[in-house]
């Protein structure tokens, strides 16, 4: 009898990543590449055809492809860009390690398209805007122009070197391949397509990636399906271990998913990755009209519900496979975002070019956001900083430089705050909750900026700069006591029985993930502190302070008159009612004046009696 594989051989065994495999991701890289080249030449095309190009026309080509991009392509981009490597690798883990409870967020992702399609992008698409923090300067003042992007920018430089890293996990997982060997050279690609090409290349790379995504997620699932026993058998074992669950109407504010956090908190937590982010605001600005604006969000809500279900199957789909072998416990897996990358050898290793296409394919998710990012970070730096501290216009070219200069400063940015993101280990999380700590003072400043007209510029700051300070100490608290190991999360059952390998047992190992959250919260004593309440509560509560702040302060120093208020800087039910105000007060004022009209004249015909009187007598 031959003795068994230790976990070390079995991880070598299977890291099967061959040449046809290679061949499949460069082709995927390449065909960016392309793309960039091909839009960079039709842009210089367009410009010598137009000898009177502006600079504002080559901004709007750059930035927002000329305002007359298709819907379709759009869509796509608006999903590839919200469907990072993250939610790739990170929801099935979650599904995997605590149940489909997170699942039910896809509700309030629907009443997000709502909010979305009637309030926020009725005004930002009306103004015609590049940076959406150009609308902070109308609403408010300068100073908030600049605190809004500066929030931005900071929250970027903190999320895109995670998303550069984790599919770079993946890749590790699959060829053993160091991730700083892999991670500036497909970075380099993707600063280079989106460097030369400008928001249209980033949109059709888009196109492409997203279908490599799609395509990649739905081999995994059949394949995987099939060679479990199929559909029924992966709903059984889901069902018997208890990751199949019901909502739950717990009203605990501390536990991290029940309905009310995922459907509450969690629209405001879409919100700010939607409504009010230039990544994507950037792309509906590039729809000709405000019909196709709506059509992209519709189609593009349909997508991000079909990918976030398709994550969550495969989370099912790795438990039915290792249910008895759990490859977190024996290491096999040691990261737990690379769960689904070893469930992918482990069905499609053997299939030439397949272990290439998924790795392809979460590396796309990253490279669309990547690509999202930087320019969406050439536009604000351009229109929120260059041109706003300019003494004198900038020339067309001296524009084209700073744009492509951008992209290229921040790109190397994030490849170099890789190496930082790795030394962080198990407090990768902080990191991700830190970067949200901006989340929720954005979206308190813009949702004052459309619904509530009595704000003013020094309440909003206040507001924006209290809701700051008091989320980032509430971010920290909340990520000490985990570090602490005062608040842990359950994980469902998982067993090790079935291994065909040796492993050394780590039955202490800690469940606190990168990129997942636990469905249950256990303190070490029984008192309520605000930063152990559900994470998908912190934007909603960073908006409010915000707002309520913001509204005080302002009636403090002298709200807004609705008199004087810019309507077309209004949410349109807002605009309405406004308009209406306004409308009362110039009949009520036309009656007053009518009413003193008449009463003098009342007096001087008494006066003219009088006198008339006096002469008779």
């Amino acid at each position: 009898m031959l003795p068994k594989m230790n976990v070390d051989e079995v991880r070598i065994s299977l890291q099967r990543f061959g040449w046809p495999d290679y061949v499949v991701f460069v082709l995927m890289l390449t065909s960016c590449a392309v793309i960039g080249i091909y839009f960079a030449l039709q842009m210089r095309r367009e410009a010598k055809a137009r000898k009177s190009l502006t600079t504002e026309d080559a901004e709007d080509a750059y930035l927002v492809g000329g305002r007359n991009m298709k819907i379709f392509p759009i869509a796509m981009s608006l999903i590839a860009s919200f469907i990072s490597g993250i939610t790739l690798l990170g929801t099935p883990t979650e599904v995997y390690l605590f149940g489909t409870q997170y699942l039910y967020i896809m509700g309030s992702l629907v009443i997000m398209g709502f909010v979305l399609y009637y309030f926020f992008l009725p005004v930002f698409h009306d103004l015609k805007l590049i940076s959406t923090y150009q609308y902070l300067e109308s609403r408010y003042d300068r100073r908030m122009r600049l605190f809004g992007s500066v929030l931005f920018m900071f929250g970027s430089l903190l999320w895109l070197p995670i998303v550069i890293y984790v599919p770079a996990l993946a890749f590790n997982q699959a060829t053993g391949v160091n991730i700083h060997l892999v991670t500036p050279i497909v970075c380099l690609v993707c600063i280079f397509y989106t460097c030369v090409g400008g928001l249209k290349a980033v949109v059709w790379t888009d196109v492409v990636q997203t279908l490599i995504m799609f395509g990649a997620m739905v081999l995994i699932i059949v394949k995987g399906t099939i060679d479990v026993g199929g559909f029924g058998e992966v709903y059984r074992k889901a069902k018997e271990s208890g990751r199949i669950e019901a909502p739950n109407f717990n009203f605990d504010l501390t536990e991290r998913y029940t309905v009310y956090s995922l459907f509450i908190g969690g629209v405001a937590h879409w919100l700010k990755s939607n409504a009010i982010s230039q990544n994507m605001i950037q792309r509906y600005l590039s729809l000709p009209n405000m019909k196709s604006a709506r059509t992209a969000v519709c189609l593009f809500i349909c997508g991000v519900l079909t990918f976030i279900c398709l994550c969550g199957y495969s989370g099912l789909l790795i438990y039915a496979t290792y249910h008895d072998c759990d490859p977190l416990q024996t290491k096999l897996a040691k990261r737990n975002d690379q769960l689904l990358p070893l469930l992918v050898m482990e069905i499609l290793g053997e299939y030439p070019g397949l272990s290439g296409l998924f790795v392809a394919g979460v590396f796309s998710a990253a490279l669309s956001s990547l690509s999202t990012g930087l320019n969406s970070m050439s536009a604000v730096m351009l229109e929120d900083f260059f041109k706003s501290f300019a003494k004198k216009p900038l020339t067309e070219r001296q524009t084209a430089l700073i744009m492509r200069f951008v992209v290229i400063i921040f790109g190397a940015i994030c490849v170099s705050l890789v190496f930082v993101v790795e030394k962080l280990g198990t407090v990768l999380q902080l990191t991700i909750t830190l970067s949200s700590v901006a989340n929720g003072p954005l979206l308190g400043i813009f949702t004052a900026g459309v619904m509530v007209p009595w704000i003013e510029g020094k309440g909003a700051l206040v507001g924006g700069l209290s809701s700051l300070l008091f989320m980032a100490w509430m971010c920290i608290r909340a990520q000490a006591d985990l570090a602490s190991g005062a608040v842990s999360y359950l994980r469902k059952p998982h067993a090790v029985t079935g291994c065909n390998y040796t492993f050394i047992d780590f039955a202490s190992m800690s469940m606190v993930a990168e990129n997942i959250t636990g469905s249950t919260v256990h303190s070490e004593n029984d008192t309520f502190h605000i930063y152990n309440i559900s994470y998908l509560f912190y934007t909603m509560i960073g908006s409010l302070i915000t707002i309520v702040i913001g509204l005080i302060t302002s009636f403090l120093l002298g709200a807004n008159k609705l008199e004087s208020m810019d309507t077309m800087l209004l949410s349109p039910c807002v605009r309405r009612w406004v308009d209406r105000y306004k409308a009362r007060r110039v009949l009520k004022n036309g009656a007053q004046q009518q009413t003193e009209k008449s009463t003098k004249a009342l007096e001087m015909d008494k006066l003219k009696l009088a006198k008339l009187s006096g002469t008779r007598t």
